[in-house]
């Protein structure tokens, strides 16, 4: 089976007029962003979290951070290591922080906008482990991360790449190595990088740097980005802290992410969760900025709750849609693009994870998202990346994404005449303007079975996720590299062999 490149499904060609070519490679979300909370009620959040950082402060462990607050003005506890920040300082932070940019790809032609309105998708993220159908539940590998970073190559509704799973049989002295490789040699989408510390992080936008054939020049555009998560509640540890300054001076985005837990680690209210997210978000900001003056970020959420009988984290919930529409009205009112998240709790590609993922993924659209990362094949709160939930997920991007083409509403397509055409009670299948238009009418599925209960008997009874095994395989065994990804590589492995043959680089704790 030739595999669908990048997105562009084509259906059968025939009498039924043109190909339907389909391209979801920079989304305009078709929504208004929704309002959970006046914009009064908005404004009392962001003056709260503005009180925490000037009178609870927020811990930060890295020295060059806290020299940097103090300097600007911050006051600073060198035994508590507190850091207490002033709402002038996040004023004048926030001025400079741009409210939109361009995430640079290799090729031009992958390029995501970061600005009011659009919209971007990415896959799962982080996850120590893997799954499918016929290899089972295994901690990831490089093979793993080079598997899904193809598959993530082939769909345009997935806009950059992601750390999909931690390849755990590279050592962590070569694995900034060895996944920047992949990134490179797979596809020419934006990349992720791992700020774990400034020897690894440096050394990726070298070996970026070389492949783009760019040298001072590559701090002119973002062409990477990584996620900085703070320490919630309240603190800032020194590979995030450095992340942020690392990726600020480089001039590259950095997506500030409390990772705020309803009921573990933040307070149990959504108000008060929302509070204490913004202040650590503007805490992250302030630190880039004052690196780099209109340096990219920005304002991420991961805000969901934890099951109160197990404190387990929960996906989906009605408390993690609410919050990602309130997160959405804060990046708003500081002028910021934002990050949303979905996921699932669900530890197989089941029923419940499917509605977790939607469910989360409704409220980033809602809230006006402009990325939404674990948009797809996320299971276990983060601990595996599923194969089949990959694909049983990205129909639902898909069908998002159909979402953004507008509704064409000309004389043509209000079909008058055909509906003059046919009696009442009569049907449309055979009149003009369906045949004309059937081939290119609808959205094609990319799993969903749409046949009849004997049809789907015939065809073997198979559930989605059976069905999503079959895709998968097939598009790892189409795959072929995109145009360009091949190009300008050898600096790049040449790095790579050096810095690995001089003992590489180990991450900072």
């Amino acid at each position: 089976m030739q595999a669908e490149t990048a997105g562009r499904r084509r259906r059968g060609r025939g009498s039924g007029g043109a190909v339907r070519t389909t391209h979801y490679g920079q989304l305009t979300n078709p929504f208004q962003p929704q309002a959970l909370l006046s914009g009064d009620e908005i404004a009392a959040i962001h003056a709260t979290a503005l009180r925490i950082l000037a009178e609870l402060g927020i811990k930060v462990l890295l020295p060059e951070a806290r020299a940097l607050l103090r300097a600007a003005g911050a006051l600073v506890d060198p035994e508590t290591l507190m850091v207490r920040i002033g709402a002038d300082i996040v004023a004048d932070a926030l001025a400079a922080a741009p409210g939109s940019f361009v995430m640079r790809a290799r090729d031009p032609g992958r390029d995501v906008a970061m600005a009011p309105g659009t919209l971007a998708f990415l896959s799962g993220a982080g996850c120590p482990g893997c799954s499918d159908r016929i290899r089972g539940r295994r901690p990831g590998s490089l093979a793993d991360f080079r598997e899904l970073t193809q598959l993530i190559e082939t769909f345009d509704v997935l806009h950059m790449l992601t750390a999909v799973v931690e390849p755990q049989d590279s050592p962590m002295h070569r694995r900034h190595y060895d996944t920047m490789q992949v990134q490179l040699e797979t596809s020419c989408k934006v990349p992720f990088v791992y700020a774990r510390g400034q020897a690894q992080v440096e050394q990726s936008f070298e070996m970026l740097g070389l492949a783009l054939g760019l040298g001072a020049g590559f701090a002119d555009q973002p062409r990477c980005y990584t996620v900085i998560n703070t320490n919630s509640p309240r603190q800032l540890d020194v590979p995030m802290a450095q992340g942020i300054m690392d990726f600020a001076r480089a001039g590259q985005m950095a997506v500030i992410t409390p990772f705020c837990l309803m009921g573990a680690m933040a307070p149990v209210t959504l108000a008060g969760a929302m509070c204490l997210q913004h202040a650590e978000a503007l805490a992250g900001i302030v630190l880039a900025q004052l690196v780099r003056a209109g340096a990219p970020v920005m304002y991420g959420a991961f805000a969901s709750n934890v099951d109160m009988k197990s404190g387990a984290p929960a996906f989906g919930t009605p408390e993690h849609v609410k919050a990602s529409i309130v997160s959405g009205q804060l990046a708003r009112h500081i002028g910021l693009p934002w990050r949303g998240s979905a996921g699932a709790a669900s530890n197989t590609a089941d029923a419940q994870g499917a509605h977790e993922t939607e469910l989360s993924m409704w409220g980033a659209l809602l809230g006006g998202a402009n990325l939404t990362i674990h948009a797809a094949g996320w299971l276990e709160g983060g601990l595996t990346l599923g194969y089949e939930k990959l694909i049983t997920d990205l129909e639902m991007l898909q069908v998002m994404a159909e979402l953004c083409v507008p509704v064409a509403g000309g004389e043509a397509e209000r079909a008058f005449d055909a509906i003059a055409q046919i009696e009442p009670g009569g049907h449309f299948l055979g009149v003009d303007h369906t045949m004309a238009r059937y081939r290119t009418a609808f959205y094609a599925p990319l799993l969903a079975d749409l046949s009849n209960y004997g049809g789907w008997i015939e065809a073997g009874s198979m559930r989605a996720d059976e069905r999503a095994t079959t895709v998968w395989q097939d598009r790892l065994a189409a795959f072929v590299l995109p145009p360009g990804a091949a190009e300008g590589l050898e600096p790049v492995r040449r790095y790579i062999a050096d810095h690995i043959a001089a003992g590489g680089a180990l991450p900072v704790s």
